[in-house]
């Protein structure tokens, strides 16, 4: 049985940015620079693409990775993601799972690395999974008024604000039987792995998408690209 798995979750359609999985990105596009970025990863016996699309699909193979075709019901927007992660962990035999996002591009073989060896420590010391985050302390508020503040003439500095996370979507790590039991690809005790500002970037929208190339662009030229 492998001992960990990568999987890419590569559907077509996006809400805010249709088929933003294959824009292209640095030599390539995004689906192909996480491929070769997770090919790096020394700790990975196997990397899966899971796509309802035919040509993301064949981009897959002809990275001689795993192409997973994804049902009809999974691949829907608005569709249970609970159930899908089910799907995804019973069809492969891994001992362990690393979800990673097409959409975190600056999210490094480093990276990985590094939180597959901090993942393992975890493990033993009791958390059930890893992910990734980015610190917090900004003034933040809902519908029904502050969240990590209170309203008072007393005027708080941002350092001094409660801590709170995002949770980043870069990097996932957990059992696969416990992604099966849980329906979710995180447990209830995650260690939360923090990541700087640069490296967290999820592309959500055009904006995003930019940001990110212009960074990476921006580093290549200057050889400073990890």
């Amino acid at each position: 049985m492998d001992y960990l798995a990568a999987i890419i979750p590569a559907r077509l359609e996006d809400k805010l940015l249709p088929q933003k999985n294959i824009f292209p990105f640095g030599d390539s596009n995004l689906l192909i620079h996480k491929i070769r970025q997770l090919k790096k990863v020394k700790q990975i016996s196997q990397i899966v693409v899971s796509s309802e699309n035919d040509y993301i699909l064949d981009l897959a193979q002809s990275e001689s990775v795993v192409a997973l075709k994804r049902p009809d019901e999974y691949s829907k927007i608005g569709a249970s993601f609970g159930n899908f992660v089910e799907h995804i962990a019973r069809q492969i035999s891994a001992e362990h799972i690393l979800w990673a996002c097409v959409t975190s591009p600056l999210v490094d073989t480093a990276n990985y690395e590094e939180a597959i060896r901090l993942y393992i420590k975890k493990l033993q010391e009791g958390y059930d999974s890893l992910i990734t985050v980015q610190r917090i302390r900004r003034f933040l508020l809902d519908d029904n008024g502050p969240l990590n503040f209170r309203l008072s003439n007393k005027y708080k500095d941002k350092n001094e604000l409660a801590e709170l996370y995002e949770f980043t979507n870069g990097i996932v790590l957990a059992p696969r039987l416990s992604m099966v039991k849980w329906k979710y690809n995180w447990g209830v005790l995650p260690y939360k792995l923090e990541l700087d500002r640069r490296t967290t970037i999820d592309i959500c929208d055009r904006y995003d998408y930019e940001f990110a190339q212009f960074l990476f662009s921006n580093e290549s030229i200057k050889g400073g690209s990890r």
